[in-house]
C-alpha cells in the first residue's frame, strides 16, 4: 500500500470498516511509515475528538488512537488463526473423503 492509498483508507478504518488483507495492508503501512501515521493521527483527533467533546467526554486521544491500533492488530492476529484452522478442516475433509471412497472401491 502506497501514502496514497493509505490517506484514502483512514476513514474506512475509523469507521471499522476494514477487514483481513485491507487491514493488514493499512496497518503495515502506517506502522512503517510516520507520516501516515501523523495523518491517521489528525483525522483520528478530529473525528473523535469532535464526537466526545460533543458528549462532553473526558478523554486521553492519543491513548484512545493507540488502543485502536492494538485492536486491529488483534483482528489480524485473529484473522491468521482462522485462516489457518479453515485449512486444517479443509485438509480434515479432504483426508476423510479419500479415506471413505477408499473403504468404499478397494474393501
Amino acid at each position: 500500500m502506497n501514502c496514497k492509498d493509505a490517506e484514502k483508507t483512514i476513514p474506512y478504518f475509523l469507521q471499522d470498516e476494514l477487514d483481513g488483507g485491507k487491514l493488514e495492508e493499512f496497518i503495515a503501512h502506517v506502522e512503517s511509515c510516520p507520516e501516515c501515521k501523523e495523518e491517521l493521527s489528525i483525522q483520528f483527533l478530529v473525528s473523535e475528538g469532535l464526537d466526545r467533546l460533543e458528549r462532553g467526554n473526558n478523554f486521553n486521544l492519543q491513548e484512545a488512537l493507540l488502543a485502536k491500533l492494538a485492536d486491529a492488530q488483534h483482528r489480524i492476529r485473529l484473522h491468521h488463526v482462522l485462516r489457518y484452522v479453515l485449512i486444517g478442516l479443509e485438509a480434515a475433509v479432504a483426508l476423510a473423503i479419500i479415506i471413505a471412497l477408499y473403504v468404499v472401491f478397494w474393501l
